[in-house]
């Protein structure tokens, strides 16, 4: 009967080292650390996993170094909240101007992207923008940036704006009248999400 079993003193290297290393304990290895630079491509999202060959722990007896492993987190942004590769945005407006239309300022990657709000916008319209979300890994198309447009209303009116309020309570043309094109928030939300 035989057994074959590497050497416990050695360690199958075939010599013994009788004056080790005050530093490495005669292991050849030497806690210490390293700064490296690393580029991140653009799109990755929370939790993805990126790897750099060689910058791990190093091998026991001049073995091969592991790889250093990166775990991505994100930190939120307050004003766009990210959905894959795209982007929402919750635009206020005041009711003047979804009654008028306006240009604002709305932020996206990069700095800002000024849009039009048209005339007559309701609550929970949808204004998205192709192009200006989160570039896809590795590939060139981006997501969209999509803009929620909530009308703002007062919680507090002077004297002055609650008499023409009154006035325009009366007026025929600001009573509710949903066509069938108009549709429920709940049915935006459900839209935009299928």
């Amino acid at each position: 009967m035989q057994t074959v079993s590497v050497c416990p003193t050695c360690k199958g290297e075939g010599h013994i080292i009788k004056k080790k290393c005050s530093c490495c304990n005669g292991e050849g290895i030497v806690k210490g650390e390293e700064v490296i630079e690393l580029d991140i491509p653009a799109g990755v999202a929370e939790g993805m996993q990126l790897s750099v060959r060689g910058k791990g722990n190093a091998g026991a007896h001049n073995g091969v170094p592991g790889d250093l492993l990166i775990l991505i987190e994100e930190t939120k942004d307050d004003r766009l909240e990210r959905d894959g590769n795209n982007l929402i945005y919750n635009l206020f407006v005041s009711v003047p101007q979804a009654a008028l239309g306006c240009n604002v300022d709305v932020p996206c990657i990069g700095g800002t992207v000024n849009i039009k709000i048209p005339a007559g916008t309701q609550s929970g319209d949808i204004i998205r923008l192709r192009g200006k979300g989160l570039p896809e890994i590795n590939s060139y198309g981006r997501g969209e940036l999509i803009v929620n447009v909530n009308v703002w209303t007062p919680k507090r009116l002077s004297k002055e704006e609650e008499q023409m309020m009154k006035t325009l309570l009366n007026s025929d043309n600001f009573k509710p009248r949903p066509g069938a094109n108009d549709k429920s928030a709940f049915d935006k939300i459900r839209d935009f999400f299928s």
